[in-house]
């Protein structure tokens, strides 16, 4: 059996203390192919976005553990750690969190200046993400010039600029009307398609979460049902 590119063993996630605390994950395991695309849905409160911070090595969880290639990612700390979630990961979210008064490629490239590349393979790299996404010609505007669509373009071209093995949806099409979130979506599943990244879906829409080779449902801080795997 292969090993998984991420797996979540039995984790359990809680915020506060006493009468204040709130079990956010009550405990969840799941494995995640490598090249495989996963929804993982439920509602606002379910504890989706919970779980979806746990595997993007953005949070520790309170119990249990998250392995990352068969290995567990709490034992990874300070700069390995900043290190592994910027080279492994691409983000996507609902919010696309540009900066409005910098240039496309600027924004673009950001995580590779976090990286430390050099200003001319940055620039490099930047354009050939542009390139695939059909925004070169954009490149020099300001992220505050474009359409919705547009700005989500961008946002996926920056989540593949550092060539990610994984990348986390959340909720890409939340504040894109229907055409346009349709677009996203396929450029999206292209992606998976075509270069093998493995794509994790958060949302609350069952129709996107159809389009996902599997999905994983969570109501309440645990998983209630899951489809497209195999018994």
């Amino acid at each position: 059996m292969p090993v998984p590119v991420l797996a979540a063993r039995d984790v359990k996630k809680s915020y506060g203390r006493g009468a204040a605390r709130f079990d956010a994950l009550k405990g969840v395991s799941i494995d995640i192919e490598e090249g495989e695309s996963i929804s993982i849905v439920g509602k606002s409160g379910s504890g989706k976005s919970t779980l979806m911070h746990l595997l993007a090595l953005l949070d520790k969880p309170s119990t249990g553990a998250v392995e990352l290639s068969g290995r567990d990612a709490g034992a990874l700390g300070g700069r390995v750690l900043n290190r592994t979630r910027n080279q492994t990961f691409g983000f996507v979210f609902q919010q696309f969190f540009l900066t409005p008064n910098t240039s496309v490629l600027d924004n673009v490239t950001l995580p590779l200046r976090i990286a430390g590349v050099s200003g001319a393979e940055r620039r490099r790299r930047g354009m050939e993400a542009l390139e695939r996404l059909e925004l070169a010609d954009k490149a020099k505007n300001k992220a505050t010039d474009l359409s919705g669509g547009q700005k989500q373009r961008v946002v996926i071209a920056r989540a593949l600029v550092n060539e990610p093995r994984v990348i986390f949806a959340d909720e890409p099409t939340g504040n894109l009307d229907t055409a346009t979130g349709a677009v996203v979506e396929e450029i999206l599943f292209d992606l998976n398609r075509r270069t093998g990244i493995t794509l994790i879906v958060v949302t609350h829409d069952e129709d996107l979460a159809a389009k996902t080779d599997r999905s994983v449902f969570i109501r309440d801080g645990l998983i209630v049902d899951r489809s497209g795997e195999n018994a």
